[in-house]
This record gives C-alpha cells, sequence and structure tokens, in this order.
C-alpha cells in the first residue's frame, strides 16, 4: 500500500502591498515552494500594490512533505529582485481543513536565520558506566543545504552545544552534501539546569559573519529513558527572535487544498477493472451501461475532469479507449434527447 499525495494552489490575489520602486508601486510576483524547492513562479503584474494572478495549480508532493511557502517578490530589471514577504502553510495546518484552506494571509517578513533546507544525519546516544556518563554525539553527513555563497554552494561545519560546552566539526569546503564522520563527547550532568543538546549547522564565511544553515535540538532527559536516537533530521530554523508584526507587508489571497489517497496493488483493483469493460463491451452490443451511468450521475462536477482523464487511461490500457468515448457520446446524446424531448412535453400548444 502506497501514500500519494497531492496539492490544489490556487493564488489569487495580494493587496496592500509595499511600494518598492521608485514610482511609488511595485512589480508583483510570486514564487511557491515546497519544503524550500522552488516549484512554481506567477506571471508577474507590473506597476501594482494590488496585483490579481488567478492562477491555478496541481502539485504532487513528495512522501516527505512538511510545509508549502508562498514569497511576494518584486521584480526589477537593472537590480536584484527584492523579496516582500512571504505565507506558510504546514502539512499540519491544510490536515486541519479537509475542504480546503481558503482566505487571506498576512504576508511576515523574511528571516535568513528562518530559511532554513536539508537534514542532518546524525546519532546521539548515552555512553560510558553508571558513575561516568557521557552524552556521545557523531555527525555523519548532510543533505541539501541551502546554498549561501555566491558559487551556488556553502561551507559547512556543526557546532554543538550542551551543558555551556561547545564542540565544533572541520569545514567542508562549497558543498551542499558534506560528509564529516566526527565524534564529539560531553560529560553528563543530570543535575544541569540545561537539558537540551542543540546541534547547529553553519556556513563558515572568511570576511563577513557566518550564516546560519538549520539546527536540530534533543532533550537529554528524554535521551536517557531510550539511551540513543539516530537518523536523518530534518533541520529547524531559529525561533529565538520575537516575531515580527504582521499586516504592515500586504496580504494574500489563497486557496490550497491537500489531498491524500491510498494507493492498493493493482490486484485490489482487478475485479472492477474487469467490471466496467464488461460494461463498455456490453454498452456496444446496445445494451445498457448501468456502471458508466451511475459513475456519471455520482460525480461532482468538482471531480468530473479528473475521473474522466483517470477513466481513460484505464480504458487506454485496456485497449478499450474508443469504445469508452462511443460511449459516453452515445449517453451524452441520449441525455441531451431526453431533455428536449421533457422540454418539448412541457411547452404550451
Amino acid at each position: 500500500m502506497a501514500k500519494r499525495s497531492s496539492l490544489f494552489i490556487r493564488i489569487v490575489e495580494g493587496k496592500n502591498l509595499p511600494a518598492k520602486d521608485i514610482t511609488g508601486s511595485s512589480d508583483p510576483y510570486c514564487i511557491v515552494k515546497i519544503d524550500n524547492e522552488a516549484i512554481i513562479r506567477t506571471a508577474t503584474v507590473w506597476k501594482t500594490l494590488f496585483p490579481f494572478w488567478g492562477e491555478e495549480y496541481e502539485v504532487h508532493l513528495p512522501p516527505t512533505f512538511h510545509c508549502v511557502s508562498f514569497y511576494v517578490m518584486d521584480e526589477d530589471a537593472l537590480s536584484r529582485d527584492d523579496v516582500i514577504g512571504k505565507v506558510s502553510l504546514t502539512h499540519s495546518q491544510l490536515a486541519e481543513h479537509p475542504k480546503g484552506y481558503s482566505g487571506w494571509l498576512n504576508l511576515t517578513e523574511i528571516d535568513p536565520d528562518e530559511e532554513v533546507q536539508g537534514e542532518l544525519h546524525l546519532r546521539i546516544e548515552i555512553a560510558g558506566s553508571e558513575v561516568a556518563k557521557k552524552l556521545r554525539c557523531q555527525v555523519f553527513d548532510a543533505r541539501d543545504l541551502a546554498r549561501k555563497d555566491r558559487n551556488g554552494a556553502s561551507d559547512p561545519f556543526v557546532r554543538v552545544r550542551y551543558n555551556g560546552r561547545t564542540q565544533e566539526t572541520s569545514v567542508i569546503k562549497k558543498s551542499c552534501y558534506p560528509r564529516w564522520n566526527e565524534t564529539f563527547e560531553f560529560g553528563l550532568d543530570e543535575s544541569a539546569p540545561e537539558k537540551l543538546c542543540v546541534v547547529e549547522v553553519w556556513d563558515w564565511d572568511l570576511v563577513s559573519r557566518n550564516d546560519f544553515l538549520g539546527k536540530v535540538v534533543f532533550n537529554v532527559q528524554g535521551l536517557l529513558t531510550v539511551q540513543r536516537e539516530e537518523g536523518w533530521f530534518l533541520l529547524r530554523p531559529d525561533k529565538s527572535k520575537p516575531p515580527q508584526d504582521e499586516g504592515n507587508l500586504g496580504a494574500l489571497h489563497l486557496q490550497v487544498r491537500l489531498r491524500d489517497e491510498m494507493v492498493l496493488p493493482y490486484s485490489h483493483y482487478q475485479p472492477l477493472v474487469q467490471l466496467l469493460c464488461q460494461e463498455v463491451k456490453a454498452a456496444t452490443q446496445d445494451r445498457k451501461a448501468h456502471l458508466i451511468t451511475l459513475i456519471d450521475e455520482t460525480t461532482t462536477a468538482e471531480c468530473r475532469q479528473e475521473v474522466a482523464i483517470n477513466l481513460v487511461k484505464l480504458f487506454l490500457g485496456q485497449g478499450l479507449a474508443k469504445e469508452l468515448l462511443d460511449l459516453l457520446i452515445k449517453l451524452e446524446l441520449d441525455k441531451t434527447g431526453t431533455l428536449q424531448g421533457t422540454a418539448e412535453f412541457e411547452s404550451p400548444l
């Protein structure tokens, strides 16, 4: 059994955007990111603070989907495009709205320390004897880190902090997929007020300050119970800064609907496929097609096109696409003829 998820997105419009150009206006467009990967760019609406896009998309999601983000940008012909603000919706937020989310969301300022992506491969465990326990952290590698340097990569290193002590890995130059394989140990003090072990990833810079790439936080108290945690951990943003005031960057009107489907092995669908094929073959011999008619009558207008596309794919694979289309045309003509006959019967003489 497999899980298949998709996201319906409609970017409707924006309002009260700040002016980024000397003309007192902006040239806004939107970029949509799935887990920090840009997948959509809307058209640019020129010289307005109240843009209308009305663009619709359907996106197939990866199994690890966490968040969809909408960035409103101001296009500039001669310089780098300005970032106006962003809106983010997490998987859990979308799951709370099974019929989809629709409404206005205030744009928020973009904090570089919150623009993180990628995963870190770690093993963290309680080691040593009962008398002298140690906290051991093994840093293996990372993947899909944010690109912070002009060369399209980063120079990442890892900083591990626990109970007032800090240890760091070596710097891996020009890589978003670094490998360290380094181990750090700290004396475990169960009476210490600091109950967290923080593992941070940074981009090393020679001239300017280092750039934050994300962090993973472990509760040492919980680690005493499970003794070890190992795996790929999603890098999280730094939420230590107070939130910026919302509303002064304008708002974005969105419609977003998450759909999760469970796909069973083909053998589970085979009886239904055989039944549908029998119906279509029988209809070519002037016999009623009750099942196809039932599907037509019970399908809502909202999903009619999707159902039709899937039926055509199914019958194309069975070599019966022409027969299906002939049947659908016949049913539509019969329906039209019935409606005309009813209208003539009801009309006054």
